[in-house]
């Protein structure tokens, strides 16, 4: 799983590696030093909670209003992600980024109900997770919190440059996307245990769709890999999609924890001969019921006066 998942490293630093330097020169110039704003402000934030991640899967259309349902357990997401949940009134804890290029600037917006300028606007109370590394015009348009974080790069050049602009070793490992991102924040910093996962489907589902919403990706895949998903059936996706996959369950399959997959669709953990059992596989609604049975018996609880009488189990 690991090998495969590194298996593009080396292709991927030497392409993006100017830009890299060249955005965390100018993030740094603007908004350092990066320590003042650091992630590990939030060290510990919510140790011991349980933690929802929303990856950018087109399972998302299926159960991402579930979280309405939500009652408190922090929900971190990928920045893709921006205008759907927003849209949905469901909205995130904590929106991350990890993207070095400019994408994700019209990604905030594509497929919205809203203007660009109106979803810029809503940022203003969300807290933004961001690379250091990240387009410095994305950061110049998020109103709200910003912390910083920094990526171990397997390259002397990398480290080097970035150190004699700033020593900041808040690093977050991340499998090279930006679901792996929210993981490690989730369980390295936040504290959170467990970890629930949202739109981490690693393919493009039964209608041949990139996200939740239509996007300029869904004219044409390009060249695609069969995997199988959760259900046992072959679905389409990217060499890269693949490897993200392969870290993910590397990573549930050797980190301590609990992991549970309310994806309710999607390739995380499954492979033909069955899905793994490191990860437990549940309905988005169901998990938020562990956490809410108590409130079946709020009225006869605070109101015992009450002629009411529920037995839970």
């Amino acid at each position: 799983m690991y090998s495969q998942a590194c298996s593009n490293d080396k292709i991927t630093i030497n392409s993006w590696r100017p830009t890299w330097l060249a955005n965390v020169k100018a993030n740094h110039a603007k908004f350092g030093p990066f320590k003042d704003k650091g992630i590990g402000k939030l060290f510990g934030k919510h140790q011991n909670s349980p933690c929802i991640l929303v990856g950018s899967g087109p399972s998302l259309k299926g159960n991402a209003h579930v979280l309405k349902e939500n009652k408190g357990i922090p929900v971190v997401s990928c920045l893709h992600n921006f205008h759907f949940l927003e849209d949905l009134g469901v909205g995130a804890d904590y929106y991350v980024t990890l993207d070095a290029g400019e994408v994700t600037i019209e990604e905030v917006s594509e497929g919205g109900s809203k203007t660009p300028e109106e979803y810029w606007a809503i940022t203003k109370g969300r807290k933004l997770l961001a690379y250091i590394g990240t387009s410095p015009k994305l950061l110049e348009k998020w109103q709200g919190e910003i912390f910083f974080f920094n990526c171990p790069v397997p390259d002397d050049e990398y480290e080097k440059a970035v150190k004699e602009i700033e020593m900041f070793s808040t690093v977050i490992s991340n499998g090279g996307n930006v679901l792996g991102a929210c993981l490690y924040i989730a369980k390295g910093i936040l504290g959170c245990n467990p970890i629930a996962f949202m739109g981490a489907d690693f393919s493009f589902g039964y209608t041949h769709k990139f996200h939740a919403w239509d996007s300029k990706y869904d004219k044409s895949l390009g060249n695609c890999v069969n995997l199988t998903d959760v259900f046992g059936n072959r679905v389409l996706t990217w060499q890269s999609y693949a490897n993200f996959k392969a870290w993910f369950d590397y990573v549930v399959s050797n980190v301590p924890g609990l992991w549970i997959n309310c994806s309710e669709g999607g390739c995380l953990g499954s492979y033909p001969h069955g899905n793994i059992a490191q990860l437990k596989y549940m309905d988005l609604a169901d998990f938020l019921g562990m956490y809410q049975m108590h409130e079946h018996l709020r009225e006869q609880c605070l109101s015992p006066e009450t002629e009411t009488k529920k037995i839970l189990f």
